[in-house]
């Protein structure tokens, strides 16, 4: 949200500096993101002038060109060669002179240079208004009114302002700083605190006065649920057309693009008071009536942006006698709409049920400055204001007449929230006492009337637009972000309790496991649990009517809980391969989630959670060098890491079955598990149809562990120490002939099966696969290391475990020694 400090300083006398405003209003729980200088017109018009055209005659060279001399208010005038249709001379005219750079609404910037343009000199461009960024139009030049004069810097003649705009980054919990009126009065009761002069300057409607009755409008509220109140009023005999500077200035600056008079006054009223306002055109209310009721379901409506929707039975409508014409708080239609042939409206005024409005504007996919206000909670208290605060501005910028009565539909007040403040909490809350006639001045500028006080306890009145401040608790939040978190000292001393450390303690186990792989090049990435539902519509792996969806999303990316952390970590690879960072090495700790059956449901036995680790490699392992080529990260690499993560945990890998694991999203992938069947992990090579969505063109590997698991097999396995041997090692290679399919953990698993006492390690060092050896065959070159914890190995004994291995594998494998 956009805040004008010029617009604000209109209902606030303040001349403190931007910054300090910046921040007061960041203490106040209105968080401002940035501090912006703006011109209400992108570039303030800088190096443009007014202009007349002196001569203009038709270029010799071109049929679409004329050739003018422009007189700027600099003596000598200035050949411009212009190509609008509508120039002429004696015409007065925005002028860029050489050396301005030019801000249109649509395209890039660019800067006026001195030119020939098909053999003739050019010093500079007669500018149309959307050339300038002052509005759409692109039909010809400008044609300014004839006492303009020349030389007039145009900044000076459209009255640009420069203006110091905040970025208000807004919670959902205060609507109610939502507009400059709103902000300037949670300013003004922290500016009271220390000078109590200070008050919200708020626009008068004293002079609000009904000029006829010639054209009353009935108004049925047909959902009172829906509709909490409705006001409005009839304007007729004014005339659509272009706003003052004034009007579009303030609404620029904000970045809203002007629309006509009419409609930009709503808009002023919507940022000013935050009351969301919507003009009919008169002639399209049939039947003289306005109903707000709902329609059919699947009845077909097709709103201002030409789009044609269906309506669901819940949506509240704004209906003539005949048919539908605006969905309520949300969007307009496109034939009731206010237009250059509109000569009356119906102007509307109402306070609609949040929930209806946050449920039809997420039915529809519609974000509407509107929906915003209204699905949060406007103020029922301010439509009759509004009303006739925004009928004197069209009647100021558009003419016409007040044509009826206000009608104010409004059966059930909405009355304050009452709440007890006890003294004696504020202070525990806070952490600090408050004199209680401090707390007293902070309520009353925050428009919270004391009823009664009773020995140490207020009985309180909050208003209504104050929707988030319904509980003690909200009380004294609101008078702690007046006081200043700032003025709460830290306590001298710290109270804690000792805690228990469960063992194994697995926040040190993620941090073991985190260091580690950061030590090995890793970096660790956090991705937002919510993810797009749609990744799982073609999955196998992980069915789509397992996804536990979210009742209101905030978007179709952003629907679903994760039932894995791979999408997340494509995303953020494709992320980085997007901004010339392919080598990645990525982890993440993160919970997943799944439903246990095919439908939501109220029981949380429902649904399953579970906390995964997952490893992600892609790119270079080694950047190459003049004597080094480059290193691709294999399958192998991320296996090894994952390996080693089993190991840091004490877990021996040793114990571990690998079995093939292929699904429609990891190819040439192992499952890793215990001997009795406990997943552990999965790890392979992303499936290239998966990669080719995400628009990722090189391998991608991908290792998904259960951490819960693994935290409970590491708690099971005990630390044993065993003294270093005084003996040597001995290492015998064999190069063995094999069918393909055996694998090395086969040959591996046979070994330490065969010999128990002396084999200590076995490891593949060569792989050879060619014609030579004959069809369907391999060879392995396997290199066995050999201990004898007591004594030194003699020739013999190893001669014989030597044997005695080649001979297993003969007969169990079918192996040949090469």
């Amino acid at each position: 949200m956009n805040i004008s400090y010029n617009w604000l300083k209109n209902y606030i006398s303040t001349e403190l500096p931007a910054d300090q405003i910046a921040a007061i209003l960041t203490d106040l729980g209105l968080e401002v993101g940035s501090v912006e200088e703006v011109d209400s017109v992108k570039g303030g018009l800088k190096g443009l002038v007014i202009g007349e055209v002196l001569t203009c005659e038709k270029h010799p060279n071109a049929d679409k060109l004329s050739k003018t001399t422009v007189d700027v208010g600099e003596g000598e005038p200035l050949p411009i060669v212009c190509g609008a249709p509508n120039v002429a001379a004696g015409q007065k005219v925005v002028v860029a002179k050489v050396g301005t750079t030019i801000y249109p609404l649509s395209g890039e910037e660019f800067e006026i240079k001195k030119a020939k343009i098909r053999g003739e000199v050019s010093q500079g461009m007669i500018c149309a208004e959307d050339e300038i960024g002052l509005g759409p139009n692109h039909d010809g030049i400008m044609v300014l009114d004839a006492d303009a004069i020349p030389g007039t810097p145009a900044a000076q003649y459209f009255n640009i302002e420069t203006d110091i705009i905040f970025e208000v980054d807004l919670t959902p919990n205060r609507i109610d700083g939502a507009s400059h009126i709103g902000v300037a009065r949670d300013l003004a009761a922290k500016l009271k605190q220390t000078d109590p002069a200070v008050e919200v300057k708020w626009p008068s409607v004293e002079d609000f006065g009904i000029d006829n009755r010639a054209w009353p409008v009935s108004v049925e509220v047909a959902d009172n649920e829906g509709c909490i109140r409705y006001s409005g009023l009839t304007i007729s005999n004014l005339e659509v057309k272009e706003s003052p500077d004034w009007l579009k200035n303030r609404l620029r600056a904000i970045g809203q693009t002007p629309i006509n008079n009419v409609v930009d006054v709503t808009n002023f009223i919507l940022h000013e008071l935050g009351q969301p306002l919507h003009a009919f055109d008169g002639d399209k209310i049939k039947g003289n009536r306005v109903i707000v009721r709902r329609l059919a379901g699947g009845t077909k409506f097709t709103t201002l942006d030409e789009n044609e929707r269906e309506l669901h039975e819940q949506d509240l409508m704004i209906c003539n006698a005949e048919e539908g014409m605006c969905i309520a708080g949300v969007f307009g239609g496109l034939e009731s709409g206010v237009t250059d042939s509109t000569r009356k409206i119906f102007l509307e005024s109402a306070c609609f049920n949040p929930v209806y409005i946050r449920k039809t504007a997420k039915r529809h996919g519609l974000n509407t400055d509107a929906s915003f206000r209204f699905e949060r909670g406007t103020d029922p208290n301010m439509t009759v204001y509004a009303l006739k605060r925004a009928a004197m501005l069209i009647k100021e910028v558009a003419g016409g007449t007040i044509s009826s009565d206000i009608v104010d539909v409004y059966p059930e007040p909405v009355q304050p929230f009452s709440v007890e403040l006890s003294l004696n909490h504020v202070q525990r809350l806070i952490g600090k006492k408050i004199e209680s006639d401090q707390i007293r001045n902070i309520l009353q500028a925050l428009d919270i009337e004391m009823k009664s006080e009773e020995n140490g306890v207020w009985k309180l009145e909050v208003p209504p637009y104050r929707v988030d401040v319904q509980r003690e608790a909200d009380v004294i939040e609101e008078i702690l972000r007046v006081y200043g978190y700032n003025n709460v000292a830290d306590p001298d001393k710290l109270n804690a309790t000792i805690i228990y450390r469960e063992k194994p303690d697995i926040g040190e186990l993620r941090n073991k496991v985190s260091s580690q792989l950061v030590a090995q090049g890793f970096m660790e990435i956090m991705n937002n649990s919510l993810t797009k539902g749609g990744y799982y519509d073609q999955s196998e792996t992980y069915a789509r009517n397992r996804v536990v969806e979210l009742i209101n999303p905030l978007s179709s990316d952003l629907n679903g809980l994760r039932q894995t952390l791979l999408f997340g970590g494509l995303e953020t690879i494709r992320h980085n391969r997007n901004r010339q960072n392919p080598n990645l090495r990525l982890f993440e700790f993160g919970n997943c989630y799944s439903l246990k059956e095919d439908k939501l449901s109220t029981d949380l036995g429902s649904y399953r959670e579970e906390e995964k680790l997952a490893l992600l490699a892609t790119g270079n392992l080694s950047e190459g060098d003049w004597n080094t080529p480059d290193r691709k990260v294999s399958f192998f690499d991320l296996k090894s890491w994952s390996l080693n993560i089993l190991e840091r945990m004490g877990i021996d890998t040793s114990q571990c079955k690998e079995t093939d694991c292929n699904n429609d999203l990891i190819s040439e992938g192992l499952q890793v598990t215990t001997v009795d069947g406990q997943a552990l992990f999965i790890i392979g090579m992303v499936d290239s149809k998966l990669l080719k969505q995400f628009d990722i063109d090189d391998a991608v590997y991908f290792a998904e562990m259960n951490w819960p698991a693994l935290v409970k097999l590491s708690a099971r396995q005990e630390v044993t120490f065993t003294e270093i041997s005084r003996f040597p090692e001995v290492k015998r290679d064999l190069a063995l002939l094999l069918d393909k399919p055996i694998m090395f953990k086969d040959i591996r698993n046979l070994a330490f099966k065969t010999e128990k006492k002396y084999l200590k390690n076995v490891s593949l060092f060569d792989v050879y696969e060619g014609q030579k050896l004959g069809p369907g065959k391999k060879s392995y070159a396997i290199s066995f290391t050999l201990q004898d914890r007591e004594k030194t190995l003699k020739d013999k004994q190893i001669d014989k475990t030597m044997n005695n291995l080649t001979r297993i594998f003969e007969k169990e494998l079918g192996a040949k020694l090469r």
